[in-house]
């Protein structure tokens, strides 16, 4: 049943359980104004190198395609990538060997869904989206999210290839973990796009940790920590050692921040520091924020240099390197 019929059928029976004030609360966030945007330059924006996925974004969006559809496709090349072990299909396993998959998406209406902790589903941002269209749910997770993900038509598939199994048991020879700076074993893929309607849309999906211990989730599929989108100021998202995201509840704070004014670039600079303030003694991870407000700016920030950020407008594909807290 879609979330919206399942709404509509239920509000008569939640009428007698519903409070008068959340019901206003319910109708105004329903009825608010849309805003759009004219001018606006397209532009689809990814964390770190992933060029291939700004590049099917921005077909998507020259096509005249939504932002949701551009993100959606585009981080979906990385999930399908076998080469990439730190997202989808090939991803690295927990310590014992289960490759688990945190995915989410947020659409311009502030619509959202999520998967968390799910094995076995090779493609978890489009079941996020299922999540966020099909059910009256904004999360799924672990069993419940697998089994949703059959009953909307999506195969089962060993995601633990060989390659990504041959390094499991090269780690479980130390059983060592110590995530590092910079090296693929704890990153993602987060991206946000502005289609030619001047829409904002964005999603996130990672394999998390390697290694990790069964269970953990971080910041990718938490609305508001690994992504954020609200499409009357911006969207940002996240990448890094995600329990540090989620404590400041990193990208909603940073569109928060865009709201009062910053541009993207300092209010990823502000969500960087509010991170290292917490953490004075503990220097040794990374993080990296992007963002885009609604008039097409973008910003970049990390802990420490090595993270970069794509870009593609019709100006040009780019990687960009992010500026740091931290210079060496």
């Amino acid at each position: 049943m879609k979330r919206r019929k399942f709404l509509r059928n239920s509000s008569t029976a939640a009428a007698g359980i519903i409070s008068a004030p959340l019901l206003a609360s319910y109708t105004e966030k329903t009825t608010s104004k849309k805003t759009t945007s004219t001018g606006i330059i397209p532009i689809a924006i990814c964390t770190w190198d992933f060029g291939n996925a700004t590049a099917k974004a921005w077909e998507v969006l020259k096509n005249g395609g939504s932002s949701l559809d551009a993100v959606h496709q585009g981080v979906m090349i990385e999930e399908n990538d076998l080469k990439n072990s730190t997202v989808g299909n090939g991803g690295r396993p927990d310590r014992d060997g289960n490759v688990t998959l945190d995915a989410c998406i947020m659409d311009k209406d502030g619509n959202c869904g999520a998967v968390l902790a799910m094995q076995n589903i090779a493609n978890p941002i489009s079941v996020a989206r299922k999540v966020m269209e099909e059910t009256p749910h904004v999360m799924l997770a672990g069993k419940g999210a697998e089994q949703f993900a059959y009953e909307q038509g999506f195969k089962k598939t060993d995601l633990l290839t060989a390659e990504s199994k041959e390094a499991w048991l090269k780690w479980k020879e130390t059983s060592q973990y110590q995530p590092i700076i910079n090296i693929e074993n704890h990153d993602t893929i987060g991206m946000l796009a502005i289609d030619d309607q001047g829409d904002i849309s964005g999603a996130c999906t990672t394999s998390g940790m390697a290694y990790k211990m069964a269970g953990r989730v971080g910041d990718s599929p938490i609305i508001g920590a690994g992504l954020f989108v609200d499409n009357e100021v911006g969207g940002a998202t996240a990448t890094g050692v995600g329990e540090e995201v989620v404590r400041t509840v990193g990208s909603f704070l940073i569109v928060e921040l865009m709201r009062q004014g910053k541009s993207p670039q300092e209010a990823c600079e502000e969500g960087v520091k509010r991170i290292i303030a917490k953490n004075k003694d503990k220097q040794d991870f990374q993080i990296g924020f992007i963002a885009i407000n609604k008039k097409g700016e973008i910003g970049g920030y990390c802990i420490h240099p090595g993270f970069s950020y794509r870009t593609y407008t019709k100006d040009g594909h780019i990687n960009n390197l992010s500026d740091s807290y931290f210079k060496s």
